[in-house]
């Protein structure tokens, strides 16, 4: 599986994610960190990409649209590197299960 991770969370989050068997990288890698949110579901939508963010855009239009990237919806505050990641590591089995049941908006909390 393919994630994309949005500006507002950290690239370590992409590294967490590669350590862990997955393909995974920072809009940054891409000099996507300033690009407009059409240009990034473009881009994990070529890519089969499930897009990361914090950002409520991604999940309104993807729960308009019958095409488009799946989307995690991360809801946390902001908080330190090292405590998203510990989070991940406990959410991120369930997160799995929802993408392979083929959910595209996955809302975490």
């Amino acid at each position: 599986m393919r994630f994309l991770i949005d500006a507002q969370l950290p690239p370590a989050l992409a590294r967490w994610l590669t350590e862990r068997g997955h393909r995974a990288e920072h809009v940054i890698d891409h000099d996507l960190q300033s690009a407009s949110d059409r240009q990034i579901w473009e881009f994990a939508l070529d890519n089969t990409c499930v897009i990361v963010t914090k950002d409520e855009d991604f999940a309104q239009r993807r729960a308009l649209t019958k095409v488009g990237p799946a989307i995690i919806w991360v809801r946390l505050p902001n908080s330190r590197r090292r405590d998203l990641l510990n989070w991940f590591e406990q959410v991120f089995p369930g997160i799995l299960n929802a993408l392979d049941r083929g959910e595209t908006i996955i809302e975490v909390l």
